[in-house]
């Protein structure tokens, strides 16, 4: 984790239609590019220490979609589409002018992913981590965060500790956990009493606008190969949702499970993660292969 870290990123921005995206960077930028992707509340900081251990390889680049981390907030433009678009203007910085791009996508970043796909011929494949699709008999399972004004905290130290995941995460890596907390705040001014304070980088209206119709038809309409990394713990994926996911992922997709994970996969098995990716990566799509 600490070595992961100690890797800093270089941080720069782009534009979409207006919006002012957070773009992080690692390893050189002739290498093969490795995209990623984070899930609705989060932002690129997510993949600290995760995208660090393939930069030697690749050229990794983790974009803040709007709404989420140091990205603009842009209340309508939070669908799978405009994320879409944002995927796109991002992907010319990802390794060489015109080559492919794999991404890794987490949660509701995997969504957007596959709408990409469908438009350009630059993304040479998907991972998605815990991504659900889920048959309309689970949707009322899905976690549903309130749409009201984030808190504003008096001190720092205040909001990591009122820090949460949702869904809750199972046993996560304390040290992650601290640096995904205090790299989701933002400075903010307490709108009752005027004082300064902190608040969470994330619009809450985005919330507000989650719409999971369709989904069902994203995976055929990618074009491109697909694989799934699911958390063994998982609230989101069930026994059911997986073999629901399999009869809509392409025939011999990979599915692969990391036992003692739940959702949020990145944070709460770092190391268990990186393996599976480098396994994956290592031999896919080139070779396609299934486990469970």
């Amino acid at each position: 984790m600490e070595q992961a870290l100690s890797n800093r990123p270089r941080r720069s921005r782009i534009v979409c239609s207006g919006r002012s995206l957070e773009v992080l960077e690692w390893g050189r930028s002739d290498a093969p590019g490795l995209l990623f992707l984070h899930g609705n509340g989060a932002h690129a900081d997510w993949w600290a220490f995760t995208a660090p251990f393939f930069a030697q390889d690749w050229h990794c680049v983790a974009l803040s979609f709007s709404g989420m981390g140091g990205s603009s907030h842009a209340a309508g433009c939070y669908d799978n589409a405009s994320r879409a678009q944002e995927i796109l203007a991002a992907i010319p910085l990802c390794g060489p002018a015109n080559g492919p791009v794999t991404i890794v996508a987490h949660s509701a970043g995997g969504y957007p992913a596959m709408v990409a796909a469908a438009l350009t011929n630059r993304i040479a494949a998907i991972v998605s981590i815990d991504s659900a699709i889920v048959p309309r008999s689970h949707d009322a399972k899905l976690p549903r965060p309130s749409v009201r004004p984030s808190r504003v905290y008096p001190g720092i130290e205040d909001a990591v500790s009122r820090f949460r995941f949702i869904p809750e995460a199972v046993e996560p890596d304390p040290a992650a956990v601290d640096y995904v907390a205090r790299t989701s705040l933002v400075p903010a001014v307490d709108p009752e009493t005027g004082s300064p304070g902190w608040t969470w980088s994330f619009d809450p209206a985005l919330y507000g606008q989650i719409n999971n119709a369709g989904l069902a038809v994203l995976p055929a309409r990618a074009g491109c190969p697909l694989a799934l990394l699911i958390g063994g713990r998982s609230d989101l994926l069930d026994s059911e949702v997986v073999d629901h996911m399999r009869a809509l992922y392409p025939a011999g997709s990979p599915f692969i499970t990391i036992p003692e994970a739940g959702h949020h996969i990145m944070v709460e098995r770092p190391l268990e993660l990186v393996a599976a990716l480098r396994a994956l990566l290592s031999v896919w799509p080139a070779m396609q292969h299934g486990s469970a």
